[in-house]
């Protein structure tokens, strides 16, 4: 069950919403409705599922409706047509037709939101706003404290709980509204272009700092953001949005190497695939490699042969008959000690090494970076010619 899953929903602002969904179903444009109905077209047509734990970032240009579907999540746009369904005590509940006692519970305990402006009350002190949501579900003080103190802690705001909202740099005051949400302990967080208010680097530095309590926490978050580089850098999957309708949806991947419309070419066509593309992007599959026995031959000579056992797994570098050293490399940022990476021959890294860091492996090695899966196993091998073709966005085959 996905905690989140749009179904052809439709959304219209306006009066004559019967009108607006006929012309919709003939693909009319939001101008065209417009002119016709008077009613604005905000989604049309928008299905996506988003599966529990991941990060899905809705992005486009400004009135492309990714705001829109974000707030049928909590029916704060109410839906013309179409289903909602929100993962809510272990059952799929339509948000867009439930009774308003379960609309209620779901704000309540499933479903936080953190907005673009912080949203903070400026007479409350950063402790009380933290808190406000366990408050208005009647939780005492002392559990409300414990659970406000723990959020504060994971925000790095512990030295600021009794002051003022205007006290707060605005980087400090979006930890608050993060924190804010973290503090219900909701599952799906919906996030409102929380960061696009705050300057460059303040913006960058709390991107990171999401990355990382998400790696702590597993929320599934819904961001909405215009920057493609963030949407690129955040989310596990993206969907791209124009006229209120999904043009493509995927992996940072599949849109940077196989953009769906002219639309989506002209978002990406400047992007830098250092920052997007991994491993499993370019690499040489370990079943095209050639293998004799155990060994699998890492060179068109035959001189280099990686030993692996029967899973697969890499055991030992023989160099013309000389006994290799394998280096592994740690995380996705492929971070190795220095000498160790000076000693090296080959260097095994994870799969989903992005291909920044596999250039910076290469500078340590003449020989292919061996990639391995989350159980080791052989996946393939990252080597100059993946990473120019990575270079120029191409894939064989």
């Amino acid at each position: 069950m996905p905690a989140v899953e749009f179904r052809n929903i439709d959304i219209v602002f306006g009066a004559d919403q019967k009108n607006a969904l006929k012309l919709i179903d003939e693909g009319r444009s939001r101008d065209e409705i417009l002119a016709a109905t008077g009613s604005v077209l905000g989604a049309a047509g928008v299905s996506l599922a988003i599966e529990r734990g991941e990060i899905c970032v809705l992005m486009g240009l400004s009135g492309s409706g990714k705001s829109t579907i974000l707030r049928a999540i909590n029916r704060l746009n109410e839906v013309a047509r179409g289903e909602v369904l929100v993962e809510h005590n272990g059952a799929a509940v339509d948000v867009a037709r439930c009774s308003e006692e379960t609309l209620r519970d779901i704000r309540m305990h499933t479903v936080s939101m953190v907005f673009q402006q912080f949203g903070l009350l400026p007479w409350r002190t950063v402790r009380d706003n933290v808190g406000f949501g366990l408050e208005l579900r009647g939780m005492g003080a002392a559990e409300r404290n414990r659970i406000v103190d723990e959020k504060l802690a994971m925000v790095g705001l512990t030295n600021w709980s009794e002051k003022y909202t205007n006290e707060l740099s605005g980087g400090m005051q979006q930890r608050v509204g993060l924190a804010r949400a973290f503090a219900t302990d909701a599952d799906i967080l919906l996030m409102d272009e929380p960061f696009s208010a705050l300057d460059p680097l303040i913006r960058d530095k709390l991107q990171d700092e999401l990355l990382d309590l998400q790696r702590r926490i597993h929320k599934t978050i819904v961001f909405v953001s215009h920057d493609l580089d963030e949407a690129l850098k955040l989310g596990n999957k993206i969907a791209i949005m124009e006229g209120g309708r999904i043009v493509q949806a995927g992996t940072a991947e599949d849109i940077l190497l196989r953009p769906a419309t002219a639309y989506v070419a002209e978002f990406v066509k400047h992007m830098n695939p250092l920052n997007v593309l991994r491993g499993t992007a370019v690499m040489r599959p370990a079943a095209s490699l050639a293998r004799e026995g155990d060994e699998v031959v890492l060179d068109k000579d035959g001189h280099v042969r990686l030993k692996v056992d029967g899973e697969g797994r890499p055991l030992s570098l023989d160099l013309d008959g000389r006994a290799g050293l394998l280096a592994t490399a740690d995380g996705e940022a492929g971070l190795i000690d220095d000498k160790l990476a000076h000693d090296a021959d080959c260097i095994v890294a994870p799969v989903d090494l992005k291909l920044k860091a596999a250039i910076e492996l290469k500078r340590h090695t003449d020989l292919p970076i061996l990639l391995v899966d989350s159980l080791g196993r052989l996946a393939g091998l990252c080597d100059d010619d993946e990473i120019y073709r990575g270079l120029l966005r191409r894939l064989d085959g």
